[in-house]
């Protein structure tokens, strides 16, 4: 059998552990805060709220890179849905760590980070190819998609 090989990442970013375990997949990036109670249609995953950069765009199966949540306690519910109805997130790198951002995480049980050595906003763009190791405290960026 032949071994697939991949080219080195080529960006490599260090964090803290909010959720562990591994996950990669295809980033979406906002430097807007997002906000859970109207701000997300949880059936779709999709940012709904009418001034953000994202609106009409969903999440769904794709690592959201974005610098936190806003709004009320009801964050951590829309999250919650968002897994119940198979749209939710990969994985979460989010830079401002509040108590909804990681009550999201949590309910979400997706590999989560946070408190990084460079700050994953301004360095991942959407489309980028995101591998996330919670455990290890690493996130590996392949621009411009898939390695």
């Amino acid at each position: 059998m032949a071994t697939v090989k991949t080219r080195p990442a080529d960006i490599t970013i260090h964090g803290r552990k909010v959720v562990g375990g591994v996950t990669e997949g295809e980033a979406l990036v906002t430097d807007q805060t997002i906000s859970g109670w109207g701000g997300v249609n949880p059936m779709k995953g999709e940012i709904i709220e009418m001034r953000h950069e994202l609106r009409g765009q969903s999440f769904a199966n794709k690592i959201l890179v974005f610098p936190g949540a806003k709004g009320s306690s009801g964050w951590s519910a829309v999250f919650h849905t968002t897994k119940l109805t198979g749209k939710a997130p990969l994985g979460m790198l989010f830079t401002i760590t509040t108590t909804k951002a990681a009550l999201g995480a949590v309910v979400l049980r997706v590999p989560s980070m946070t408190d990084f050595d460079s700050d994953p906003v301004q360095q991942i763009e959407s489309g980028d190819w995101v591998r996330i190791d919670a455990d290890a405290g690493e996130v590996s960026v392949w621009k411009g998609g898939r390695p």
